[in-house]
């Protein structure tokens, strides 16, 4: 048996001399510079994550959100509107060089992608040990540009959005009831009017129809002559079709 430098050999195994406990190192020799994860460093982070969190819910009880009608696939008018977080890539979409035909990919896909991928690369394509942000130029330059456009898509985004027609084609609204087998439903169901004022009646880009104070000769002379943002001549069936139609509207009124 020999003895070395805190370690004792036996044969091949090489064993501690001592076993040290699992307290953590004494940094008070350097203050302010470190300190131990656990607990300190480690307790810090549930504090600040705990009020982040007690803050959280207390707005998201404090302001719920509100839910719509049920989705209707046959209202092809309805807007659908991301949560806010995303909101700058909704706006991103809405130019020319980022959507239509040939640019879907690059303004979905590529420009995202490259943005995200090059936050993951970050770490690994800036290895200076300095920390200060004027000390590290590109990093910084690239953060500010990437925090400047997310702010200004998500502004251009709520600023040009139609807040007033959103809340309308998401409203809960009254749903008739009606006969499906009805002469006057079959004709509305192969009619254009299904796409503005839904699949039961409800309205969506167009006013609810299950609760108008129209009579049947007022809803045929609309539907001819049109109405506020609704065209004239959107209706493209006979005139007898028409009457039938009035009527059936007519009665799912209150």
């Amino acid at each position: 048996m020999h003895r070395g430098k805190g370690m004792k050999f036996v044969g091949d195994s090489r064993i501690p001399a001592t076993r040290s406990s699992n307290v953590p190192k004494d940094y008070s020799e350097y203050p302010g510079k470190t300190e131990a994860f656990w607990p300190n460093f480690l307790l810090k982070e549930w504090m600040v994550g705990a009020v982040f969190l007690i803050g959280f819910l207390i707005l998201t009880v404090a302001h719920p959100t509100g839910l719509e009608r049920q989705a209707d696939p046959t209202d092809t008018a309805y807007i659908p509107l991301p949560d806010w977080y995303f909101l700058f890539l909704y706006q991103l979409l809405k130019y020319e060089f980022a959507s239509g035909t040939s640019y879907n990919v690059i303004g979905a896909i590529v420009m995202p992608g490259l943005a995200f991928g090059a936050l993951m690369l970050a770490p690994f394509m800036d290895k200076s040990k300095e920390r200060r942000p004027f000390k590290r130029p590109l990093p910084t330059a690239f953060m500010l540009l990437a925090l400047a456009s997310i702010i200004f898509l998500t502004w251009e985004s709520v600023v040009n959005h139609d807040w007033v027609a959103a809340k309308a084609q998401g409203e809960i609204r009254e749903e008739a009831e009606f006969d499906t087998e009805a002469a006057g439903h079959q004709i509305y169901l192969e009619s254009s009017c299904i796409s503005c004022h839904g699949s039961a009646y409800e309205g969506g880009l167009g006013p609810s129809l299950a609760t108008t104070d129209k009579t049947a000769e007022e809803i045929a002379d609309i539907a001819v002559n049109g109405i506020g943002s609704m065209q004239a001549g959107m209706w493209e069936g006979t005139d007898e079709e028409l009457l039938e139609l009035s009527k059936f509207i007519d009665e799912l009124s209150p």
